[in-house]
This record gives C-alpha cells, sequence and structure tokens, in this order.
C-alpha cells in the first residue's frame, strides 16, 4: 500500500520508537482486511522494534492495536487510517513507542491526572480534515493515562455501526457509550471538558501576562499575517484565537494562493502558526474573545475579555475573527445538526454514501459541494434563492453534466423535517408560493458567510450585516484598534486578500504606536 517515497518517509520517523511495539490484527476474510493486513507487514518490516500479531478477538474487523509490548498501553484503529489519518497512525506509532509528546508539559500533566475509566470511540471518515486532531489527542491521552482507552473508527467501513448510532458528522466522539462532542477538538478542549478546574487555571495564567503592544483576536490568514509583520517590527505581540487557522481548516484544496500551486487548508494553517511561533508571538489558542472594552483615553490599554475570565491587555489591537458558515435559520436546522443538517461535504459527505441530499446554496460552494457529493450518494437536489444559479460557468457546466443531480430555483428552504434525524425539507416556489417537501437524509448547507462579531456591537462600527468598518489602513472607529480579514468591510473574502489585509493592519499598528506622543510613551512606560 506505501510507495516508495512514503516508505522512505515512514522509515526515517521510526527510528524514534524507543520501546518494542506490536500491532495486534483482527481481521477478516473480506478485501479490506486483506489490505490492511499487507499494510501492518509493511510498516513492520520497516523497523525491528515493530512486530505483528494476529488474533482476530475483536468485535471489528478489520481493526488492529498498536500496544507496547508488555504493557496495556495503546490505541487501536477500526478501519485502515490512510488518507487525512495517516499521520494520526504515525504519531500512535511513536507514541505508544515510547516517543515524548510535544504537548505542553501543563497540559500533559492534567491528562495524567484524570481519574475515572475513560473510554473514548471516535467515528472518522478519511476524507476528513478536521478528524485527525481529534483522533490525535484522544490517542495520545490513551498513552499517558492507563485509565483512558481510544479506538478510531471509519465510518464507511462499519456503516451498520454508525447507522445504529445515527453518526451523520465526524467527528463524533463517544465516551463510555455516550456522546462526548463533535466537529474538530483539539487536546485542550478536551480536557477542559473533562476537568472542571481546567478554565480557572487558565484564565488565572492569562490575566499574569503583561500588557502587548499588539494584541490580535483571531488567528486565520489576518491574524497571522498582521503577527509577523508586527513582530518582525520589534513588538511585543500577541494572539489570542478560538481555533488557530480559523475557516482554512476547514479549506480543502487551495490553487489560488500565489507562489503555491497546490496546497490543503490544515497544512496551510500549520505552516502559518510555525511562522508566528517562530517570530516569538505569544500564541494563546482555544481563546474565545467575549467583550472589548477601548482605551479611555488616547495611548491608554485596551481590553480584551475572554470567554474563561482571563483579560489581556494591550496598547493596540487587531481584530481578524474571520467569518463562519451562515444558516439557514429555519425550524429544524438546529435540532437537527450532526443528525443530517452539515454544513462540510469532504468531511460529511462520505456518511451519506448511498442516500438522497440536498445542497442549499447556488454559488461556488454550492455548487462545488454538489459535484463532490454526486460522486458519492444516490442524488443531490440543489436548491438556490435566486432565479438562477451564481456559480462560475465552469463549474455550472459540470454540474449539468451529472445525471444524479437535480437544479431548484426561486425556491425558499423553509423547514428542515425529521424525527431522531432528518427525513427531509419543505421549500416553497417563490413564483407560485406553493410550497414542496423532498424526501431525503441530509442537507448541506452553502449559503455564504456571517462574520464573528457579534461581541463588538457597540464597540467599533458595525455595518447592516454586521461587518468591522475599517479605512484603507485597516483602522477602525475607536483609536488604536484595527481589523483586518474576513471580518471586516473589505469586498473579496479570499485567503490571499486576508493576507494582505492583515499586513496592513499591522503595519497600521505599527505606525500608530511610533507617532504616539512622547509623554503618552512615557506614562506607558512609567
Amino acid at each position: 500500500m506505501l510507495d516508495a517515497h512514503l516508505k522512505q518517509q515512514l522509515e526515517g520517523y521510526l527510528v524514534h520508537i524507543r520501546e518494542p511495539i506490536e500491532l495486534v490484527a483482527s481481521l477478516g476474510e473480506d478485501a479490506k482486511s486483506l489490505e490492511l493486513e499487507g499494510l501492518l507487514n509493511e510498516i513492520a518490516g520497516l523497523s525491528g522494534k515493530i512486530s505483528v500479531v494476529r488474533k482476530d478477538d475483536d468485535k471489528r474487523k478489520p481493526s488492529f492495536m498498536i500496544r507496547r509490548v508488555g504493557t496495556d498501553i495503546g490505541v487501536r484503529f477500526a478501519g485502515i487510517p490512510m488518507g487525512h489519518e495517516f499521520t494520526s497512525l504515525v504519531l500512535a506509532l511513536l507514541q505508544v513507542g515510547g516517543h515524548p509528546s510535544k504537548a505542553a508539559q501543563d497540559v500533559i500533566e492534567a491528562v495524567k491526572g484524570l481519574e475515572g475509566e475513560l473510554h473514548f470511540e471516535t467515528y472518522f471518515s478519511l476524507s476528513c480534515q478536521n478528524c485527525p486532531d481529534v483522533v490525535q489527542a484522544l490517542n495520545l491521552m490513551a498513552v499517558l493515562n492507563p485509565r483512558i482507552s481510544h479506538v478510531a473508527i471509519d465510518g464507511a467501513l462499519f456503516k451498520e455501526e454508525v447507522d445504529a448510532r445515527q453518526v451523520l458528522a465526524v467527528p463524533m466522539v463517544f465516551l463510555n457509550g455516550q456522546q462526548f462532542g463533535s466537529g474538530r477538538m483539539e487536546l485542550e478542549q478536551i480536557v477542559a471538558k473533562l476537568d472542571t478546574g481546567a478554565e480557572a487555571k487558565a484564565a488565572e495564567k492569562l490575566n499574569a501576562k503583561d500588557a502587548f503592544d499588539v494584541l490580535i483576536v483571531g488567528g486565520g490568514p489576518a491574524g497571522a499575517a498582521s503577527a509577523i509583520y508586527t513582530a518582525r517590527k520589534g513588538l511585543r505581540v500577541g494572539v489570542a484565537a478560538e481555533r488557530f487557522g480559523g475557516q482554512v481548516l476547514d479549506t480543502m484544496g487551495i490553487e489560488n494562493f500565489i507562489s503555491v500551486s497546490y496546497t490543503e487548508g490544515p497544512k496551510l494553517a500549520a505552516q502559518m502558526e510555525a511562522q508566528v511561533r517562530e517570530n516569538d508571538v505569544d500564541v494563546m489558542n482555544l481563546q474565545r474573545a467575549d467583550k472589548l472594552i477601548p482605551a479611555t483615553h488616547e495611548g491608554g490599554l485596551h481590553e480584551v475579555v475572554l470567554a474563561n475570565g482571563g483579560r489581556l491587555r494591550a496598547k493596540t489591537v487587531i481584530l481578524s475573527t474571520g467569518a463562519r458558515w451562515r444558516q439557514m435559520g429555519v425550524p429544524g436546522e438546529e435540532e437537527f445538526k450532526n443528525k443530517g443538517v452539515a454544513y462540510c461535504p469532504h468531511c460529511d459527505g462520505p456518511l451519506f454514501k448511498g442516500k438522497r441530499v440536498a445542497v442549499i446554496g447556488g454559488g461556488n460552494s454550492g455548487v462545488e459541494a454538489a459535484i463532490d457529493l454526486a460522486g458519492i450518494v444516490a442524488h443531490v437536489t440543489l436548491i438556490e434563492y435566486d432565479s438562477q444559479l451564481r456559480a462560475d460557468a465552469v463549474l455550472q457546466r459540470k454540474l449539468g453534466s451529472l445525471s444524479n443531480v437535480k437544479v431548484i430555483t426561486s425556491a425558499m428552504t423553509t423547514r428542515v423535517n425529521g424525527t431522531d434525524k432528518v427525513t427531509g425539507l419543505t421549500y416553497k416556489d417563490r413564483n407560485s408560493g406553493e410550497e414542496h417537501d423532498i424526501e431525503l437524509e441530509g442537507i448541506f448547507v452553502q449559503i455564504g458567510l456571517v462574520p464573528n462579531t457579534e461581541w463588538l456591537k457597540d464597540t467599533v462600527a458595525l455595518t447592516p450585516r454586521g461587518e468591522i468598518e475599517i479605512d484603507a489602513h485597516g483602522a477602525t472607529s475607536q483609536p488604536g484598534i484595527f481589523a483586518a480579514g474576513d471580518c471586516t468591510t473589505v469586498p473579496y473574502k479570499q485567503i490571499v486578500v486576508a493576507v494582505g489585509a492583515g499586513s496592513t493592519a499591522g503595519l497600521a499598528a505599527f505606525d500608530y504606536l511610533i507617532r504616539l506622543p512622547a509623554e503618552v510613551i512615557e506614562a506607558q512606560a512609567a
């Protein structure tokens, strides 16, 4: 299964294994079991510290456990962890083999201190970009704490199980048989859900930080660019981000970032974060801003209040909180979220193999989603509010060539229907006023973005759409507070545009600081 290049790379990683490990396989007679057996033998052939043992004792076949020889330390994969999960496999081999984690020491100690028997199960799909973070976090927890176990399950291979547990979105995590969480989660977030005192400890650490020259709220492309440009000016810079990378983490293929012919969102986000950290920026990840308190006078300190109670102070602030998927706002949408209502076709599409789905939205995102899903599901109905699709002509031509796609225009979705999961939707014909029901199992919402600015109401000037009003320098209505990226009035919501806007805002913040009156600078120093 592994080509020569991949084998060479993997062999280079496996030299870091310190303790012997065994791959305990549970296989059937099916093709996937044979495929997994071949993969395990290939891996074992790359290191003298890895052996393969066949037991066939697990209920899920094909599956395998990576176990440290002579111990109970290990993790299990049900399925074949290739695609986006190949990195999870490599890390599991290393960590079970005794290679130390790069996680923060305080987080490692918190994991080791968790009490009780914690059995985690994570359903993933090989095309999901958010799943590896969750799988890797829980695998590490299982390695660090003997009271924790984890099995990562490929939902596409265990369809009956997925249907029985009504898993309609990935990653989906169960703890001791009960749903624990869904969607992207970092190690710190999982620990915080299990350790009730974690947030208070985090807030205490944040409160103890000295004031920043520049505090950037948001870690997407705009925030990363702002951080790099200001840090290179010799300023003390901090980034408080709900998730570093922002919406880039949910982007599958990127082919229009200048000088990079192709990359994927998580890879670009990781590269951005690495470059930010190389410039000695204080990155405070998993921090959601709740309130902005502007300075009361020129040169005073602004304050950002975080959801966990922490408070950060800064001479200047750059707002780069980005945007999120816009919701339909109709009855049933919230009720059936992750129960048939989804927003990421790349992540959740494989769970709807052979089923009927709808895509809401006829722009580029909606048409691209319909094209992708048409290769997986039985039938796609694309519903567009306008009288015609708004996607690029090349995408519309491709969509029109697909026999299992139906397009309905001048249609307004009015309700999501279901019992314990989605069974259909209702839409109104905007020309006749008649309502129609469609029976289906999944609904993918692709109707644009809404800026993450609700917490800024009555603080900086916002447009009726909630976008932060900025001038050519990225300045907001409050002196010393700047903004950049998808949360602002910048006309085009693109990664490359956000990077440029973030650079502009960073340079403007520096210019603001060096032009403060001498007496203000002296007062700050005192």
